[in-house]
């Protein structure tokens, strides 16, 4: 049996229970890990939700001693306590895990008994000595669940934001490099998967840029909403339990403690029982992974073969492809990016249905909404630095497959059709199609231009922009 002496006894609503002697956490904490054993996945992991909760409780510590329903010395020793949590300390005191039932008390509860035990010793006292530091009647002064949990999940995912795009940007770089790297390469653009007009390689990658440049400003549109909370609510938005003026305080203390824009929702019934931020972001994280995937699909399509496909571009290789056929060698790095994807796209799912799931004044789901949307982010920041630095900086063209492809393809018969018009350019079409003879050789062959005439339509340099057409037939 295990020593009496190590451990403390606490009393709650249920009774008495031992937690151990040398735990920051308490009794409300205890309970929640015997309660849920769900993912596996454990607060401790989770330090920027930690930090949020430490920044609400350090701002709702600031404003409580201003409107005087705590002491200067609790609030002192509260905003060190949380101070230290900020700084990633005492993280491993926060042993429960991400999906529980109770709205988030579970972690509301973890982050009051923490800091409350933490602040009695700053205060001199032992840990469990509640009489002096409550972490109900202190620590959760002027709170509920209801308005400190989301706040802290805004601060959280804030956080998550603002980690998260630098590691988009290094992609966005990565792009455009391979897009000037390219530019010279002239390659077939295709659409419906058929031969269209040509293009550069460099056009391809220059694509891929724009298309993931456009979702940094669509993500820092989606982070700006976390950045309105409902602190002051408390339990339904009616701000039952606090004092005039704690709402106001809280928030100007927020934006003192994070550097941030924050503001108070307009109405607190409202913002209590809505996930709308967090229904937008993962919206955006969904929208980006959609364009991730598409490009993954083409560098895919691009690199296939290498004897009968597409073959324009070589990925670099990363492991022997098969356990059966020699000499294999898969596009394995796009392969799971496309898997990181479709996680997201699924887990936009889960969090609509989550937050379809708020009834009356308020949505009990936000731990799986909020443990799902840091799952996206986490999943789609080490699927980029991936992405990008075992597979988009170690790409090589095949400027001579791309030259020949061109080369062999109707497609440049487009770049005719003003010249010699649709009828005929569709007749050569045709007859190449059929015949399999190139499209060059058919039209010098009907003599409808000459070779200079030929050479100087067909010139990259012609076929990549838009062209004054009065010019190039009065050249011709």
């Amino acid at each position: 049996m295990s020593d009496i002496h190590n451990y403390r006894t606490e009393i709650d609503l249920l009774g008495a229970k031992n937690v151990p002697a040398d735990a920051l956490y308490g009794i409300q904490t205890e309970r929640a890990i015997e309660n849920f054993n769900i993912s596996g996945q454990l607060l401790s992991k989770y330090h920027n939700l930690i930090r949020g909760m430490a920044l609400t409780k350090k701002a709702a510590a600031i404003a409580n001693v201003e409107v005087g329903t705590i002491s200067f010395e609790q609030g002192e020793a509260i905003i060190w306590a949380c101070d230290q949590l900020i700084e990633g300390l005492h993280h491993d005191q926060f042993p429960i895990d991400m999906i529980q039932g109770g709205a988030g008390t579970s972690t509301n509860m973890a982050a009051n008994e923490v800091i409350a035990n933490l602040a009695l010793e700053r205060m001199g006292h032992k840990r469990g000595e509640y009489q002096y530091c409550s972490p109900n009647d202190v620590v959760n002064a002027s709170q509920s669940t209801n308005d400190a949990y989301p706040c802290a999940i805004h601060m959280a995912m804030f956080l998550e934001h603002e980690a998260f795009l630098p590691h988009l940007e290094q992609m966005i770089k990565s792009l455009h490099r391979k897009s000037e790297e390219f530019a010279h390469v002239i390659k077939m653009g295709r659409t419906q998967l058929q031969d269209a007009v040509p293009m550069t390689l460099g056009q391809t990658f220059g694509g891929f840029a724009a298309s993931l440049r456009g979702e940094v400003n669509n993500l820092n549109l989606a982070a700006r909403e976390f950045l309105t909370v409902n602190m002051g609510a408390t339990a339904i938005g009616t701000g039952i339990c606090s004092k005039p003026g704690y709402s106001e305080a809280c928030i100007k203390a927020l934006c003192k403690v994070t550097g941030w824009n924050i503001h108070l929702a307009d109405n607190l019934i409202e913002a209590t029982s809505a996930t709308s931020c967090m229904i937008q972001y993962s919206s955006a994280l969904k929208r980006l992974a959609l364009k991730i995937n598409k490009i993954c699909n083409d560098l895919r399509l691009l690199s296939s073969g290498p004897r009968c496909g597409l073959n324009e571009i070589h990925l670099p290789e990363r492991q022997p492809g098969s356990s059966i056929m020699p000499g294999k060698v898969n596009p394995v790095i796009p392969e799971v990016m496309n898997q990181v994807c479709y996680k997201v796209i699924g887990n936009d799912m889960t969090i609509s249905f989550a937050s379809d799931n708020g009834q009356l004044e308020l949505n009990v789901m936000e731990p799986v909404i909020a443990y799902t949307l840091f799952e996206s982010i986490h999943l789609l920041t080490n699927g980029l630095d991936t992405l990008r630095t075992l597979c988009i900086d170690g790409i090589k063209a095949n400027e001579e497959r791309c030259r020949q492809l061109v080369e062999h393809s109707i497609g440049i018969v487009t770049m005719l059709n003003p010249i010699i018009g649709y009828k005929k350019s569709t007749e050569i079409a045709k007859e190449a199609s059929e015949t399999g003879r190139g499209v060059y050789e058919l039209v010098l062959e009907h003599n409808l231009l000459t070779k200079e005439q030929l050479d100087e339509i067909l010139k990259p340099e012609n076929m990549l922009k838009p062209l004054d057409l009065d010019s190039l037939k009065k050249q011709l």
